[in-house]
Parts: C-alpha cells; structure tokens; sequence
C-alpha cells in the first residue's frame, strides 16, 4: 500500500483562537488505539473542551472527544480517554517552565493527519478577558468595512 502525502485537516479548534491569546505553536504526534484511528480516518472528532497538560515530564491531550468507531467490537476505545503526546524532552521542557508561569494553558488548535501520522497542533496560550474578545470583534469589523470601501472605490461607486 502506497504511504499518504500531504496533510488532511480532521478537527480545528475555532474557539481557542477567539478566547486565548496564541503565544506559540508545537506539532506533536499522538499514541493512539487501532480504533481511534480508524474514526479519525472517518473525519470524526471534536477538540471543543480539549486541553494538554504535563505530568511527570509527560505531555498528555485530555478530554478530546474521538467517538467510537461504529464497526468497531468490544477492542473499542473510551471516547474521551487520556493521550499521551509525542514531543522532544527539551519541547517538554520549555513547555513546562511556560505553563508554570501564571495564567498559561495548552489547548489543542487542530487535529490532522500528516503524511499518513495523526498529529495535533497544540499552542502556548492566555485567556483572553471579555473586554478583550470585544476589541477583536470590533477589530475586525471595521477591517472589513475598509475593504469593502476599497473595493467600492475600485469599482467607481460612491460611499
């Protein structure tokens, strides 16, 4: 069997970007069961309550939902069990002296299958407050409004 090229998105984690500050990004590959990753190859999954921690000099992904695979039989995996992460010590390392500092967390930003390996992309993050959330939606509102006067413009209508 030929091996998968390129990258097929299975999950994005909208939210996270529109309730965290992102601070950085790591790609890291996750210890699945035969089953898991059948319903991924299905395009089933949800990251919506998901986050990552480090235990024991350990990455782990919790509370990603990947439900169970339908033709599966009683080898079948729980749907929202803990997952181990695969990243470098030194990754680990910074990950931890980071999310020790006060107010940080891991979410999970996407989930994807890249060159045949599933693997998620987890970011460095900080809650954003209310007023905050306000200021990017008012932010981009009127980025969008001065593109669309460019456009008006370009086209020779009046504003």
């Amino acid at each position: 069997m030929a091996k998968e090229q390129g990258t097929k998105l299975i999950a994005q984690n909208r939210k996270a970007r529109h309730d965290y500050h992102i601070e950085t990004t790591w790609e890291a590959g996750i210890v699945l069961q035969g089953t898991e990753v059948k319903s991924l190859r299905q395009g089933r999954a949800s990251l919506v309550d998901g986050f990552a921690e480090i235990d024991n000099g350990e990455a782990w992904l919790l509370q990603v939902h990947i439900p169970e695979y339908s033709q599966g039989t009683w080898t079948n995996h729980a749907a929202r069990r803990k997952r181990k992460l695969l990243l470098n010590r030194h990754e680990i390392e910074r990950i931890e002296r980071k999310v020790a500092d006060k107010g940080y967390t891991l979410v999970p930003l996407s989930l994807y299958f890249k060159d045949g390996r599933a693997k998620v992309e987890i970011a460095l993050a900080k809650g954003k407050k209310s007023f905050d959330k306000r200021h990017a939606l008012a932010e981009r509102q009127a980025n969008r409004e001065k593109e669309q006067a460019v456009q008006r413009r370009l086209k020779g209508l009046k504003d």
